[in-house]
């Protein structure tokens, strides 16, 4: 399982209560494109519509070597793959006030591309700043470790 794109932004931004799998519809210029890891998820997020999961906003480059492709859309709509009870336990976590559907990684497991998303709600900047200094009180002590077995 090799990880091909992956929202950095993600778990600093929102607290992820919850991760799904799900499929791609991609073009077959897009898959290799994809695979060699010219995407990016930055600023992209998943949405529900008439019962259909989709991921906008998801960025990914020309494929190189099929030439120039008139009316490619590299930050086109595309849809997500889920199983009917997935999609409505979606709807019905969706409803709920402050939660986001959030896009974490893209990943290639056996030959196909999946999208692992989450449900999740934003954090405060009070959140952000707490978990920066728990961040670096851990890497503190990490440090101190490391120098005392040197």
């Amino acid at each position: 399982m090799k990880t091909l794109a992956f929202n950095r932004r993600a778990k600093h931004d929102y607290k992820i209560s919850e991760t799904f799998e799900a499929g791609l519809v991609l073009t077959g210029q897009e898959v290799k494109s994809a695979k060699q890891g010219n995407v990016s998820l930055k600023g992209s997020y998943v949405t529900i519509k008439n019962n259909e999961a989709w991921l906008l906003n998801a960025y990914i480059t020309p494929y190189k070597m099929a030439g120039p492709l008139p009316g490619y859309d590299p930050t086109r709509s595309r849809k997500l793959l889920l199983k009917k009870s997935e999609l409505k336990s979606l709807i019905g976590k969706k409803q709920e006030k402050g939660l986001t559907l959030v896009p974490l990684c893209i990943y290639n497991k056996k030959g196909l591309l999946k999208l692992e998303f989450g449900i999740g709600r934003g954090k405060k900047k009070y959140d952000k700043r707490e978990d920066i200094k728990k961040k670096e009180a851990r890497r503190k002590i990490e440090r101190a470790l490391r120098n005392k077995n040197l």
